[in-house]
């Protein structure tokens, strides 16, 4: 299964799950699937920026999570900081 996360001002607004079969090259981290996986979600109507994320944390810092947020200079999911 490949994931995707919803970026919108650089908050994580919301993660899907789609098919590897719906993904060229079964769904691996490459631009092309990333590409893929936007024109995927959009034919379905779900317009914005999608970026894929790892549920096993090997790419993109860790897994994308809704509130989260994506720098776009290291390439990464960052958690809030939760102050005490």
């Amino acid at each position: 299964m490949a994931h995707v996360a919803r970026i919108s001002e650089d908050v994580v607004r919301e993660v899907h799950v789609l098919n590897n079969s719906d993904l060229p090259d079964d769904g691996d981290f490459t631009t092309e699937v990333e590409a893929a996986a936007n024109a995927y979600q959009h034919s379905l109507g779900l317009e914005g920026v999608w970026l894929l994320t790892s549920y096993n944390n090997n790419f993109r810092g860790q897994y994308a999570g809704q509130g989260m947020t994506y720098d776009p200079v290291l390439d990464e999911f960052v958690s809030p900081v939760v102050e005490p």
